[in-house]
């Protein structure tokens, strides 16, 4: 995580970190003002907070309540070197708790993460450096020495089923790419919770919202996963899929790629005759109900000037075909896309992952039982065996499935039983080799997790209807979290066992590898479309599926597009500028709209907000709300504020003014009371200051309490601005590329 340090008045410190502010002083006796703790203060609470979460979690998952769990920290100072101390914890626990769950609770701090990197001893690196912001060297552990593009002998390296390049070399020359681009990727976390299964999650220190996750055997495969998924996320615009690039960008010469072009929607809305083809018009609108407005891309909001499209090569004739970005970014999310260290490798890993996520899909929907792989082929991994056991002795028991519907797809599935909750995880993998297919089932099911994150999953059902519904495909396609029939732990299969192997037992190389992925395609007699990007140094594709990799169903892009940004986005951004008559426009457009009140502003309108402020939290029930109030329509915003308390998920703080706020409408909207006789009480139970803000915004002098001012030129929107910030070096990357002028260059 990197920490921004800023001097302010006398001692004073401020340390700014993803979207948080913290501030240290000193203590009078040491010539600070003593108006904030110290660093070292921070320190020391730190580890006694860590302690104190770690006890939570434990609680949380066993569903024991803290309300009467009491926990302190004390720093014992050796006197002869105060370097030297002990941090004594000490935990007060009811009566009422097991010895079991003693013991688990006092184990559960053991894992404070404070205390296990104290305890090993971190290693300090201080340097000074021309320009903090332009000093772009990764931040990455273990990256090679002189880790610049062709510096490592490959036959030294670490080779892996799958990859055209050792795992030293593959990282090196990612590692290279991104740093040239000017991002400082950090490790936010490791995971390695059994034997030969890591995870971590890295992230761009400067705009953390852009992160992936990696998986793996080993560290170096992990790390070479979470990689090559951020170079394949930038490479496909991903990290900025729904936000709104600003004006600057949205006016350059172009948005997107150099290679876009922008089509204008015929005279009645309809669809550019030069987007698409007849086989993906069929598929994207079915019943002619697509216009050309429905594809006007949020990032851009340009109506003006029309379409944007991207260019994709039909693979059945290599005829270009250009879809629309907006089509994209509302259907296919991350799936079909990837990085490789050559086209091949990036092929074969879109095309296993294409085929993980639309085979998950039919078993879960088609609530197929799946047949077991037998234990005399499991003993061929002993690596991967060790790791299922090691998880078994945890007291999860493990299905390890074959998911290849009897030998048409390279898929497996290891699925984890949760006898502590009753809840259940399906996770599936892909690739040409069984063995690493089931590898990745494997590494898939705890990416990220801790055993305690294994506590979250659902139980299975017998409601084939819910297991049947859209959004339970995304929800399992997000974070794997959807519903599992019970259907599916049949142990009569519904087909029969194939030891599979698309990758003609390791001999065949990555080409002939996507050559026998693609031929899967065409003999299901679907059409596939490629758009490729080397434009970064590594080569990325992207490959769509009409009618078979979508994640979304297609009638979203009629019914529930990301591009609604576009009649709200202005509007809300200068709130406060707009008169009544506009405010009242706005409300009836949201009522009319029959969007979920309980929306976040954030997906509305595509705008990173800082999630800690009143705009973050902010809905469109509250932005409602908010709005009958600066238009003087008490009853309506009485009825908007019972809403409000009744459903909301806001802040205490936040909680605490709507509170007030129902009570002087009340006063108000009564006849025979006078908020003058309520005023006193008011402030003592509320707090003046809320009060006072809580009176004016009834009274009309005050306008959307807690919302500060902005504009579409997004000034004060830290965190926004930090997301246009990387997509700016990209832009600027490819700009220079084609022989462009970036926006500011």
């Amino acid at each position: 995580m990197e920490i921004k340090v800023n001097y302010l008045d006398n001692l004073r410190l401020e340390a700014k970190f993803d979207d948080f502010t913290v501030i240290s002083d000193q203590p009078i006796r040491y010539k600070g003002d003593g108006s904030a703790p110290g660093p070292f203060d921070y320190f020391l609470a730190s580890s006694a907070m860590c302690a104190a979460y770690f006890v939570k979690v434990y609680c949380n998952a066993r569903d024991i309540p803290t309300e009467n769990i009491r926990l302190s920290q004390n720093n014992i100072v050796d006197p002869e070197n105060r370097y030297q101390q002990i941090f004594k914890i000490q935990v007060e626990l009811p009566e009422d708790i097991s010895d079991k769950d003693r013991q688990g609770i006092l184990r559960s701090i053991d894992r404070c993460t404070v205390k296990k990197v104290v305890q090993a001893g971190p290693e300090f690196q201080v340097e000074a450096v021309e320009n903090i912001d332009g000093d772009a060297q990764a931040l990455l552990m273990g990256v090679p020495k002189g880790g610049a593009t062709g510096e490592l002998n490959g036959e030294n390296g670490t080779w892996i089923e799958g990859k055209d390049l050792p795992l030293e070399q593959t990282i090196a020359n990612m590692s290279a790419i991104l740093a040239e681009l000017g991002m400082k990727i950090e490790i936010a976390s490791w995971r390695n919770i059994v034997p030969h299964v890591w995870s971590l999650h890295i992230r761009d220190a400067a705009s953390p919202m852009c992160f992936t996750n990696g998986k793996g055997a080993t560290k170096e495969s992990a790390l070479c996963s979470a990689l090559s998924e951020f170079i394949e996320r930038l490479s496909c615009n991903f990290f900025y899929n729904d936000q709104f690039f600003g004006e600057a960008i949205a006016g350059s010469e172009f948005v997107h790629y150099p290679n876009e072009k922008w089509f204008m929607p015929g005279p009645n809305d309809e669809l550019p005759e030069e987007i698409l083809d007849d086989h993906c018009r069929g598929i994207y609108d079915p019943d002619g109900e697509l216009c050309g407005s429905h594809l006007v891309d949020t990032n851009s909001g340009r109506v003006d000037r029309g379409i944007v499209s991207l260019p994709f090569a039909r693979r059945s004739d290599g005829e270009t075909v250009y879809f629309p970005s907006n089509l994209i970014e509302n259907l296919y999310l991350s799936n079909g896309m990837s990085a490789g260290n050559t086209l091949a490798e990036a092929q074969v890993q879109c095309l296993s992952e294409i085929f993980e996520r639309a085979v998950k899909k039919q078993i879960i929907q088609e609530e197929i039982a799946l047949p077991d792989v037998p234990q005399e082929v499991l003993a061929r991994y002993p690596e991967l065996l060790e790791g299922i056991r090691a998880l078994e002795d945890q007291g999860f028991p493990l299905l390890v499935k074959d998911a290849s519907l009897g030998g048409q797809f390279p898929v497996a599935c290891v699925t984890l039983m949760n006898p502590r909750t009753g809840g259940v995880f399906a996770s599936f993998g892909a690739h040409p080799s069984f063995h690493v297919a089931l590898e990745r089932s494997l590494t898939e099911l705890l990416q990220g997790r801790s055993f305690e994150g294994l506590n979250d999953f659902l139980p299975p059902t017998f409601n084939s209807q819910a297991v049947a519904e859209p959004n339970n495909f995304v929800e399992h396609f997000i974070d794997s979290s959807g519903l599992v029939s019970w259907r599916f732990f049949s142990s009569r299969a519904d087909v029969d066992f194939c030891e599979w192997d698309f990758s003609g037992s390791g001999s065949r190389s990555t080409e002939e590898e996507a050559a026998t992925l693609f031929g899967i395609l065409e003999e299901m007699g679907l059409e596939t479309y490629q758009a490729v990007h080397e434009d970064l140094g590594a080569p990325v594709c992207r490959i769509l599926v009409p009618g078979y990799s979508e994640v979304y169903p297609v009638e979203d892009l009629v019914w529930d597009n990301t591009n609604m940004a576009l009649d709200y986005r202005e509007d809300i951004l200068n709130l406060h500028r707009l008169s009544d008559d506009a405010l009242a426009d706005l409300a009836g457009r949201l009522e009319e709209s029959q969007l979920d009140d309980q929306m976040d502003i954030i997906t509305l309108i595509g705008i990173e907000f800082d999630e800690n402020t009143a705009w973050g939290q902010l809905t469109i029930l509250e932005l409602k709300l908010l709005i009958h109030l600066a238009l003087g329509q008490h009853e309506e915003a009485l009825e908007r504020v019972e809403m409000f308390l009744q459903f909301n998920d806001n802040t205490v703080e936040r909680n605490l003014f709507y509170r007030a706020v129902q009570a002087v409408l009340e006063i108000v909207l009564d006849d025979e009371l006078e908020l003058d006789d309520f005023r006193y009480h008011l402030g003592r139970m509320f707090g003046e200051a809320t009060l006072e803000a809580v009176v004016g915004s009834v009274q009309g002098t005050v306008r959307f309490h807690g919302l500060t001012p902005t504009s579409m030129g997004l000034e004060g929107l830290d965190r926004h601005q930090r997301l246009i910030d990387s997509y700016r070096k990209l832009h600027a990357a490819r700009a220079a590329r084609a022989g462009m002028r970036a926006p500011g260059a």
